[in-house]
């Protein structure tokens, strides 16, 4: 597969909560930088954040560009996250089944037929305005 292949596949079960499929396209050590908090390196730590993500978010991607770079090497991907807040994370607001949209972005790094690297990006002030119900 190309590496725009690989990141639609990629993206396609994420949107279908087919975590097996996800994890099936990451490398076993695999580097994921999250939007906040520390770098987590291999799929362990990387299959535990899903799981943590998936008891507090129900989150789905729509309007997803893919855009690969000639070596087939690196891709860069923009979407809408549209969400709903099931569960309390942390020190973040209060979840109450709160619905958001917010635009997001990743870079993803591939070798050997294999994500290396997913590094997400999204506006968390913005999302903490949606779940709080607070105008922009």
């Amino acid at each position: 597969m190309s590496a725009h292949e690989i990141a639609t596949a990629y993206y396609d079960a994420f949107n279908q909560k087919d975590w097996a499929g996800m994890l099936a396209l990451v490398d076993t050590d695999v580097q994921h930088d999250s939007n906040q908090g520390p770098t987590r390196f291999g799929k362990d730590m990387f299959t535990q954040f899903l799981k943590h993500m998936d008891n507090c978010y129900d989150e789905t991607l729509t309007d997803i560009v893919v855009m690969a770079e000639p070596t087939n090497t690196r891709v860069a991907c923009e979407f809408t996250v549209n969400g709903i807040y099931k569960k309390t994370d942390g020190d973040l607001p209060e979840a109450a089944g709160q619905t958001y949209s917010l635009p997001a972005g990743s870079f993803l790094a591939i070798a050997n037929g294999l994500i290396t690297r997913i590094t997400t990006y999204y506006n968390l002030p913005l999302w903490e305005s949606l779940v709080l119900g607070e105008s922009n």
